[in-house]
């Protein structure tokens, strides 16, 4: 559709340098991506692309539960805080035909800026207040589906028996992992898949009885490795039998503080070993992170199945293509641009969030669902040709929308730091129902306090409730045999004591679930609340940011000696030329190598 087309069409065009409005950093804008404005109807962006990714991450809180009250006056538990200005239905509810979103439809005031209208229409009509879907006895989790009997687990769909994981997929009895796949029994790990019994690990697949490591494949039974491929009983990278391997894992791993010692050993050794400078497969013509089967996708992040993508970021299932600035779901989606958390056999939506289920033809549009032809609407499902929730005629609709654009620019929305918000752009960050640090925006642009304030963001301190811890985590039994029932009584205070900056809970509980897993599994208590352990996750994955680097093969080593390589690759006993885009910065201590001469090593 090009109904605004003569308002925002662009010329022919090279690339072009901007700065951007909110980092006031140059970027540049490259003739292809012109061309894509031109398809979509838009005009070029002021931010940057690492702002604009920013700016839509302020609207994803992945992870953060908290009470709030509904409509009805009954305390629910919500992912929106109770100091945000949003009214909520529980879930089941907003999903009945008991109320109707329409009946908040009003006419457009061309007296006020779109942004502001918008934000008062979004404060008005009631939002979900968990994405969930098909959940059995998993209350107290969030973005997530067809799970059960799951605590605190969210951004996940098919799960059974875990608690405390983010990004988990077909698992059972995984308790604190992130980014998890098809796996059973797996603890404290990152960027697992298809394991079983994998603890304290990383980048492993197909894989079973592993602790402390990092990039295995095929393997069983290995404590501290790295890059190994179809070993069996190997500890820190050497051969033992198996009578020997019992045996000094036994040693290795009896009690919390050896647990503490063997991490820190692993984690030196992990940096003896080549990284590859990117982690993904079967793709062509991509750059990014953690993208598989994929081509012509550029600039992106955790990408599976895209085709010809740029900027965008955490897109899974199905083919999501022909799309920029998209964050956040997917599952059969093309022509996206500027949205977040939006997915499920979209096409041609613009500046939307929480949108899904075969939606057409949106435009500033929240928590719609199987619709099409929306603009400035929240919580509409099956309209078409509406505006502010407000129904109109084709003739109506289409006379109407190029009026409003015109009126975006005409009278902007400025925020408090001046940033100017025409047609074009996607929601503002002060009109974000999250706090900055409980969002994903706080994981991938993390910043202080004091920062998030001089920036007028919100920024939430953490409740302080009415508990009294009765055991400081250092007082925990170092044996998880030592443990008795009672601990799951305990209130034990967390060892960061709130000062962090992880949104420390300052204190936690054992669950029986969890209580009866660690006995189980023989791992001992763990000493953080549940969201600094998560924390600890976080800093396994790469950041999104991409630099320039040289392959680190010398020929026969690593740059820095610390590696000798295995076979001589097809450079030689010269310095590998490779040159490629990574997220690793220069200045890290990890040895990085070019694709070839990684398999040449690993595979």
């Amino acid at each position: 559709k090009t109904l605004c087309y003569s308002i925002v069409a662009q010329t022919e065009m090279n690339s072009e340098t901007k700065i951007c409005q909110n980092c006031k950093k140059d970027f540049i804008i490259e003739a292809e991506d012109f061309d894509f404005y031109k398809k979509m109807g838009v005009p070029p962006p002021t931010f940057c692309p690492d702002c604009r990714f920013q700016r839509r991450l302020v609207w994803r809180n992945q992870w953060h539960f908290y009470k709030k009250r509904d409509l009805f006056g009954k305390t629910i538990f919500s992912f929106f805080p109770p100091e945000a200005k949003i009214n909520i239905y529980e879930r089941d509810y907003w999903w009945s035909d008991k109320w109707d979103s329409m009946d908040y439809g009003r006419d457009y005031d061309w007296n006020k800026p779109f942004f502001e209208q918008f934000n008062e229409l979004m404060q008005n009509v009631p939002l979900p207040a968990r994405s969930v879907n098909d959940m059995v006895s998993s209350d107290y989790s969030n973005n997530a589906g067809y799970s059960k009997n799951c605590y605190l687990v969210f951004d996940a769909n098919f799960c059974e028996d875990s608690s405390y994981c983010v990004d988990a997929t077909h698992s059972k009895f995984c308790f604190d992992c992130l980014t998890i796949n098809k796996s059973e029994f797996c603890y404290e790990s990152f960027n697992i898949n298809q394991c079983y019994r994998v603890f304290y690990s990383t980048g492993c697949e197909s894989s079973q009885d592993l602790w402390f490591s990092r990039n295995c494949i095929g393997c069983s039974f290995c404590f501290g490795c790295a890059n190994l491929r179809n070993k069996s009983y190997y500890i820190f990278n050497k051969p033992y039998s198996k009578e020997d391997y019992i045996k000094k894992i036994k040693e290795l791993s009896a009690s919390y503080e050896k647990i503490e010692n063997a991490g820190k050993v692993s984690k030196k050794l992990w940096l003896l070993f080549p990284y590859k400078y990117v982690t993904g497969r079967h793709n062509y013509d991509t750059t990014g992170d953690y993208i598989s089967y994929s081509k012509n996708t550029k600039n992106s992040y955790r990408i599976v199945s895209g085709e010809d993508l740029k900027y965008c970021q955490m897109l899974q299932e199905g083919t999501n293509k022909d799309s920029m600035d998209y964050s956040i779901w997917g599952h059969n989606t093309e022509r996206v641009y500027e949205s977040a958390v939006c997915g499920q056999m979209i096409s041609n939506i613009k500046f939307s969030w929480m949108s899904y289920g075969e939606n057409k033809d949106l435009q500033y549009c929240i928590a719609c669902n199987g619709s099409s032809d929306l603009f400035g609407c929240v919580g509409l499902r099956s309209k078409q040709y509406c505006i502010f929730n407000k129904q109109y005629s084709k003739n109506e609709y289409e006379e109407l929308l190029p009026r409003i654009i015109r009126h975006m620019n005409d009278m902007p929305y400025k925020d408090k730091n001046g940033i100017v918000y025409k047609y074009g752009e996607f929601f503002p960050f002060d009109l974000s129902p999250f706090p900055y640090n409980e969002t994903l925006a706080q994981e991938y642009f993390p910043i202080s306090k004091d920062i998030a304030q001089k920036k007028s963001y919100w920024w939430r301190d953490n409740d302080k409730s009415e508990y009294k811890i009765s055991i400081q985590s250092e007082a925990l039994p170092n044996l998880i045999e030592d443990a008795k029932d009672d601990i799951q009584k305990e209130i034990i205070g967390c060892a960061h004591e709130g000062k962090c900056e992880e949104v420390c809970t300052e204190a936690f509980v054992i669950t029986p679930q969890e209580f009866s897993f660690y006995k189980t599994n023989g791992l001992p208590l763990p000493r953080l609340c549940p969201n600094c352990r998560m924390w600890q996750r976080i800093n396994f994955r790469n950041p999104f940011k991409l630099y320039k680097k040289m392959c680190d093969c010398l020929g026969v080593e690593s740059i820095n000696s610390n590696y000798k390589n295995y076979t001589l690759h097809s450079h030689g006993t010269e310095k590998c030329s490779n040159q490629f885009e990574t997220t690793f910065s220069p200045d890290r201590p990890e040895i990085v190598y070019c694709e070839q001469c990684y398999q040449a090593e690993v595979a």
